[in-house]
């Protein structure tokens, strides 16, 4: 309760909420919107692909000094696993991640033509693709990606400035997989906006069970086969509540 009191006082605290909120709000909308058909032509894969591997590198170069640039509630909770976060700011990070989407999505919908809208970039199956296959394809994208944050994160791994380009190569190539199958979420605060205002919540449930499961089973990979190591309970107590914070960053090298 102290530590969460201590949180809740922090200017930091705050500053880093509204950076997930803004941060996500600005790559959804700003990849998103690289998905629209405009003049009638549909952007290619490749098109959308460097729209989202460039949106989350640029997003995440300037919140990754205030919250770590998670965007993505898959990271968030694969990171309170992993013990980088506490519980409580995992919540909250994943709760302005959603709003900052649907908002991004609520503002495209706003701006952009009525004839050019379509489906604002919903993910769903595409026809042929079972739902136990959209699953299957969601979870090994989003395992790579949270294998690559949790890797880029590490303390004793020196990518500095490089680990943006790591992370949105690792987006870029989720997208170049799976868009064929479901249009690629990787990131179920993306999904959720799309759908929310499109009102379309068919098969939804796919982009959430399957980034989350591909976080977990990226956690369970990375911190017991390839960086493992026995954790005691009290161990993990005080890691919660002395060493991290809560702080989550790119370029700290927070530790596992």
């Amino acid at each position: 309760m102290k530590q969460l009191k201590e949180e809740l006082q922090s200017e930091s605290f705050w500053r880093a909420l509204t950076a997930e909120f803004l941060g996500t709000a600005a790559f959804v909308f700003s990849s998103v919107g690289c998905t629209l058909p405009w003049a009638g032509n549909s952007p290619s894969t490749l098109q959308i692909a460097l729209g989202f591997g460039l949106g989350v590198t640029t997003v995440s170069v300037f919140t990754q000094g205030v919250s770590g640039g998670q965007l993505n509630p898959a990271v968030s909770f694969a990171l309170f696993l992993s013990l980088r976060i506490s519980p409580f700011r995992a919540v909250l990070y994943m709760a302005m991640q959603v709003l900052g989407a649907i908002t991004a999505c609520a503002l495209l919908y706003a701006l952009t033509p009525q004839d050019i809208r379509g489906e604002l970039g919903l993910n769903k199956p595409s026809p042929g693709v079972t739902q136990i296959q959209a699953l299957g394809v969601e979870i090994i994208v989003t395992f790579q990606l949270v294998m690559c944050v949790l890797t880029i994160s590490h303390q004793e791994n020196n990518f500095e400035g490089s680990a943006h380009v790591a992370l949105g190569a690792s987006v870029t190539l989720g997208h170049l997989v799976a868009i064929g199958f479901t249009g690629c979420s990787m990131n179920p605060a993306r999904s959720l906006g799309p759908a929310v205002i499109t009102t379309n919540f068919s098969q939804h449930w796919i982009f959430w069970v399957g980034p989350m499961l591909g976080g977990v089973l990226a956690v369970i990979v990375y911190n017991l086969l390839l960086r493992a190591k026995r954790i005691r309970c009290r161990d993990c107590l005080k890691s919660l509540s002395t060493e991290h914070k809560g702080e989550f960053n790119m370029e700290s090298k927070s530790s596992t």
